[in-house]
């Protein structure tokens, strides 16, 4: 029962792993179809964000939970002011300028921070005991987080105004700008209320995963498999595909291997993708956010 209770927690975390790295891009390509590859980029800065300001004295939940979104929300509104808004509806124009924002912000962080970063953050919640296996307290906080953030985003599309007027531009940007919309204040908004939710997942990650440049190779596909496999629902689609991949992950690593578990998250997205062509919320949740 112990060893159940251990596993069933390494899967759980798995899938809000998964949800976490997800959600910002989500917002970005889910929502605005810009597709972003400097995703995992976004996500590194919101690592090296923690590791800059704990280095300098501020505490680590606030670096976690309020700098690295912040910090990144910025950053993805300079991003989407000086190069993205320029390139909606050119979605092979947009990937090649992500890409390269991608190797320019992968440049950058190695000549200011060196290709290896000297700084580690330890986990700040200990290990847990489930009768006689230890797992971590931190990955059980991140469950935890995870569904706040979820229940967040939720929260600000559904029930705000601003997450109304969001949706209702990006689905019709013709009509809102005939309502006296600002779309192009709506777009830069969402791009960098995005790219927050990247910063965040960043921040709260630091501490697990470490922080190096080209750490966002390590998120990137992932996201991009699990929003795709999600579909068209920011949410719905999001925890689906999490849910289905981290358990699918999480099962086979168990049985065989990490790098077994890798390969059936990605055989699995690749049999979704084949029997669904529009992604998890294409056939199911279809009217879900």
């Amino acid at each position: 029962m112990d060893l159940f209770l251990a596993l069933a927690l390494q899967i759980v975390y798995g899938v809000s792993n998964l949800a976490l790295i997800s959600l910002g891009l989500a917002i970005i390509f889910g929502m605005m179809r810009v597709i972003n590859l400097a995703h995992g980029e976004f996500i590194m800065l919101g690592g090296y964000t923690v590791i800059v300001a704990t280095s300098h004295g501020v505490n680590l939940w606030f670096a976690m939970l309020v700098l690295a979104p912040l910090v990144v929300g910025l950053v993805g509104v300079i991003v989407e002011r000086v190069l993205i808004r320029h390139l909606y509806g050119r979605m092979i124009d947009t990937l090649l300028a992500t890409w390269g924002l991608s190797l320019f912000l992968i440049g950058a962080v190695t000549t200011i921070f060196g290709p290896q970063t000297t700084t580690t953050i330890s986990p700040p919640i200990g290990a847990v005991q489930i009768g006689g296996y230890g797992s971590s307290g931190y990955e059980l906080f991140l469950i935890l987080i995870t569904l706040a953030a979820v229940a967040g985003v939720y929260a600000v599309l559904r029930l705000t105004k601003l997450g109304l007027v969001a949706r209702a531009t990006m689905q019709r940007p013709d009509m809102a700008s005939a309502l006296g919309v600002s779309t192009s204040q709506v777009y830069m908004l969402t791009f960098g209320f995005g790219s927050a939710v990247a910063g965040l997942a960043g921040g709260l990650l630091a501490p697990i995963t470490g922080v190096v440049p080209t750490v966002g190779a390590i998120y990137i596909a992932k996201a991009f498999i699990t929003v795709i496999s999600g579909g068209a629902a920011i949410l719905a689609g999001t925890l689906s595909a999490s849910s289905l991949l981290g358990v699918v992950n999480g099962v086979i690593s168990y049985a065989t291997g990490p790098t077994l578990g890798e390969v059936a998250l990605l055989l699995t997205a690749i049999v979704i993708i084949r029997i669904m062509p529009q992604g998890i919320t294409g056939r199911f949740f279809r009217k879900s956010l």
